[in-house]
């Protein structure tokens, strides 16, 4: 269980609870300095996480909660001019002593569907965009890429538990035969959930029901997690042996690799056919090499590693980024970068690149958890300005959910750029010069030195 308001802790190895003796602290009418406000969290009077509430000035909480619990060992964190913990504040983080800056860099025009778009990554990783942005070139003179969502569902899978294995098959049939009955109910706590279908499991007297549905422009797991409770409120009313164990019973799957996640949000296939001039010209190597070492790398020694999903160069570097920079989850990375790469001799001649990338479980939305935040939204960007990036920000004004899957096939066809990029440094032998180059920075050669 989360702990409750009395339970944070206020100095070190103190926790507050109901008996502990309280100060009573000044409301805005009788305000104190900081440093009063720091005597009264150290005697115990306030809990840490009310000081936005209690000051009334995210700026000034923040800075009181930091000289709290971090003194001055907090100097190297930025917190000021942020500007934006109104948006945070509730939806996004708790207990902020202030924010991170990360290197926000664009690749591009990507051309996807005969649009450009220019593609922001936010990344520590030194050659990143770089060889992103070479693989969008290629693809650019190739004549663009073409995607296709072939799927779209966000699940939740909560787990029961009934007194027999009998019962829990008898409840499983019920299920199965009364679909009509749970969509009803489930598609009536929220406006945009639809639910799609129930994937029932058995093991022993424990039934997992994964629910999926679509869920508009929002990535979707709060709007399904609570249309399931919804239903399992609903189940155990008409059930009363029923035992609910968990909202989440880990079948979803959220967060962990998995191969039923071959299939959890949006699913979209990109291709290209890259004449072999431009392998040549733009990524330096040749078609052959290209093959032969996606075959080698991507497919049979992913196979010998026993990977699940990782059938790629490194499609989560793409992910992780473009998830950081738009307002997505960054952990939900670990199934967003599900990916099959595949490169074969394709084209007229039958001697240029036909490339394909494979993402069946891209979670991602446009509205709702990071994308309100100002930095991220202008990442998605608005359809006005064409220098306003991907222009998907928001909930699309004619069409379910359009926004949220354009998202997804524009992550699908940047990986495909990073593949490409990538496996053609592999092929040509380039990869360790190019990340000397761009990930190795003379200074921080000059601070190993002195080690």
């Amino acid at each position: 269980m989360s702990p409750s308001t009395e339970d944070i802790l206020v100095t070190e190895g103190t926790p507050v609870s109901e008996d502990t003796p309280r100060m009573d602290y000044p409301t805005k009418d009788t305000p104190l300095t900081d440093e009063e406000w720091l005597s009264v969290l150290g005697s115990g009077g306030l809990s840490v996480h009310r000081l936005e509430s209690v000051l009334c000035e995210y700026e000034r909480a923040i800075r009181v909660r930091r000289g709290h619990l971090l003194g001055r060992r907090g100097e190297g964190i930025p917190y000021e001019k942020y500007g934006h913990y109104d948006k945070v504040e509730g939806a996004c983080c708790e207990n902020v002593i202030g924010f991170i800056p990360v290197p926000l860099g664009v690749c591009g025009p990507l051309l996807l569907d005969g649009r450009e778009y220019m593609v922001p990554l936010a990344t520590t990783e030194g050659c990143l965009v770089a060889s992103v942005n070479r693989g969008c070139r290629a693809l650019y003179l190739a004549g663009g890429v073409t995607a296709v969502l072939t799927a779209d569902g966000m699940t939740r899978a909560p787990v029961l538990r009934m007194q027999s294995v009998h019962q829990a098959h008898q409840l499983k049939e019920w299920i199965d035969a009364h679909f009509p009955t749970i969509k009803h109910i489930f598609d009536g706590g929220s406006r945009f959930a639809r639910l799609h279908t129930i994937h029932s499991t058995q093991a022993g007297r424990l039934l997992y029901l994964r629910f999926t549905a679509t869920t508009g422009d929002a990535m979707g797991m709060n709007m399904v997690s609570k249309c399931a409770e919804t239903v399992l409120t609903f189940l155990t009313q008409h059930f009363p042996h029923i035992q609910v164990i968990s909202l989440s019973g880990n079948f979803c799957s959220d967060k962990k690799p998995g191969a039923i996640n071959w299939g959890r949000g949006k699913s979209v296939v990109c291709e290209a056919t890259i004449p072999a001039s431009v392998v040549s010209s733009v990524l330096k190597t040749t078609v052959q090499s290209l093959v032969d070492v996606n075959m080698s790398k991507n497919l049979v020694g992913s196979a010998m590693a026993g990977s699940i999903g990782g059938f790629n160069a490194h499609a989560a570097n793409v992910v992780t980024a473009l998830f950081i920079a738009t307002g997505q989850d960054p952990a939900q990375n670990v199934g967003s970068s599900n990916c099959i790469t595949l490169l074969e001799f394709g084209g007229q001649s039958g001697g240029d690149l036909l490339v394909s990338c494979s993402m069946p479980s891209i979670e991602c939305g446009t509205v709702g958890g990071g994308t309100v935040l100002p930095p991220q939204k202008a990442c998605l960007g608005s359809r006005l300005l064409y220098c306003q990036l991907l222009g998907v920000a928001g909930a699309h004004s004619s069409s379910y959910g359009g926004n949220a899957r354009e998202l997804a096939r524009v992550v699908c066809a940047t990986v495909m750029a990073g593949e490409l990029s990538l496996l053609a440094a592999l092929s040509s032998g380039h990869l360790v010069a190019g990340h000397m180059r761009y990930n190795r920075s003379q200074a921080n050669i000059n601070t190993a030195n002195h080690y």
